[in-house]
């Protein structure tokens, strides 16, 4: 539970500021050039540094590591929601990425190391497969209420009580787990991961903001050095004795599939909150608290379906789960696609069932077979992994599909966006979230099937896909 609750927090905070920006905006006097930094400086440290917090953690202390980052995202959320300039929001949203970047991997590896059974594990990777899944809608939803009941700073300052429960349980629940005997950090490899993926985060917000775009110096410049950064990083972890990623986390087929799967789900699916956002708010004149209700079959379908994979996973395995659920998924996204004038209830509402039933099974899913087999030395690095490609995963949904959108509505000769979309603009961008989706089904048949019970030795997978007795992982 404190694991779950302090995992929630990060993703809540990740969505909940785009509801209450409007208002946020008009209060501080924001820039409409400025205003995208709310989003992205939470984002560029969160993308940026999760490599390194997960490495921290396993040398620090997963238990440590995460109650100083529950303390330091209360604090500084608590100074974002007392902000009176922009620049006060801005630094306080960064602080709170630089605090989530150590938070998530902490979290998601003392889950691993914690339950090693595979009918425990299940049951634990499949409530927090639901905090992940639905924690963006809710954030929606919780965002829209806060903002319209009380005050946009409340959606800041609620972090604090959670926050302090979150240490509660973790100080009486929670033991105590590090990775291995070894206190070496890889200060290059982690100036390198840390950099590259900042660079490739702010390469992805600057192709999705208005006068820059996808051909713009500064995206090229951003991405050009991100990937100089990561490949320099990949050839120095070869070498270095105790390298921040062992690449054999990478080099596994089941891992590396479902870090892709995990990549372009997550793409797919933040595009979607952002331009279903618009198409309710903007075309349907819903306002922010009815757009907030609209996403709870969405969240309540991630829920159910991650409970039900808790039972499912033991059984027949990860690999079902994966392209089962991002083949209902995709059909959701298809669904959306033939959205019109008036489709609440006969467009949007079917299609957030089905991508939350699926979208539920399917991170279950994919966090299991991500970890499955991983050694607790390495379970903080392959935790944050797994952060890191589904948060590089959805700055490039917002980028691609902003892109996407923004070309289909001046092919139509309908004005520039956002202030005249059009449906065939978001039918577009639904579009190519569906084919994003589809191809996530088919990175996940890449995957061996894991983390199912076998009767006689209750085994588990390692790392060559071999079956290995549970007592001995």
């Amino acid at each position: 539970m404190a694991i779950t609750l302090a995992s929630l927090m990060v993703v809540l905070d990740a969505s909940i500021i785009n509801i209450v920006l409007p208002e946020a905006q008009q209060e501080l006097g924001i820039s409409e050039a400025d205003r995208v930094w709310a989003v992205t400086a939470y984002a560029i440290t969160f993308g940026g540094l999760l490599m390194l917090g997960g490495r921290i953690a396993d040398i620090v202390g997963r238990k440590k590591t995460l109650i100083i980052s529950l303390v330091g995202f209360a604090i500084v959320s608590a100074i974002g929601g007392l902000a009176f300039t922009p620049e006060m929001l801005f630094t306080a949203r960064a602080a709170q990425g630089v605090f989530a970047a150590a938070l998530a991997p902490a979290a998601l590896s003392l889950l691993n190391v914690t339950f090693t059974q595979p009918r425990e594990r299940a049951r634990a990777f499949a409530a927090y497969g639901a905090v992940q899944g639905a924690g963006g809608a809710i954030g929606l939803l919780l965002g829209g209420v806060l903002t319209e009941f009380i005050n946009w700073r409340w959606t800041l300052f609620i972090n604090v009580p959670i926050s302090l429960v979150a240490v509660a349980m973790t100080l009486w629940a929670v033991r105590e787990s590090r990775g291995g005997n070894s206190r070496h950090l890889d200060i290059l490899g982690a100036v390198l991961v840390t950099a590259g993926s900042a660079l490739l985060v702010v390469g992805f917000t600057y192709a999705a903001k208005p006068g820059f775009g996808w051909s713009s110096a500064v995206t090229i410049a951003s991405l050009i050095g991100a990937v100089a950064l990561l490949a320099a990083f990949v050839i120095a972890q070869m070498k270095v004795k105790n390298p921040m990623l062992p690449l054999r986390i990478l080099t596994n087929r089941t891992r590396a599939g479902a870090l892709l799967a995990g990549f372009l789900a997550n793409a797919a699916v933040f595009g979607m909150f952002l331009f279903l956002t618009y198409y309710l708010q903007l075309s349907l004149g819903f306002t922010p608290l009815q757009t907030g209700f609209v996403f709870l079959p969405f969240s309540i379908g991630i829920v159910v379906s991650a409970t039900l994979s808790s039972s499912l996973l033991p059984r027949i395995g990860s690999k079902p789960l994966i392209v089962g659920g991002l083949v209902l998924a995709t059909a959701g996204m298809g669904w959306l696609t033939m959205i019109g004038e008036s489709s609440w209830i006969t467009v949007v509402l079917p299609s957030q069932i089905l991508m939350g039933l699926g979208l539920g099974v399917m991170y279950v899913a994919i966090n299991n077979a991500a970890l499955n087999g991983v050694m607790d030395a390495d379970s903080g690095i392959a935790s944050a992994t797994i952060n890191t490609t589904q948060q590089l995963g959805g700055a490039l949904g917002v980028a691609l599909l902003n892109t996407v959108y923004a070309n289909a509505l001046l092919a139509s000769g309908s004005g520039t966006p956002p202030e005249d979309p059009t449906l065939a603009a978001y039918q577009t961008a639904f579009l190519v979230s569906a084919a994003l989706l589809l191809a996530a089904t088919i990175a996940g048949l890449l995957t061996r099937n894991s983390g199912k019970r076998s009767p006689r030795t209750d085994a588990m997978t390692d790392e060559t896909g071999d079956r290995i007795p549970a007592a001995t992982h």
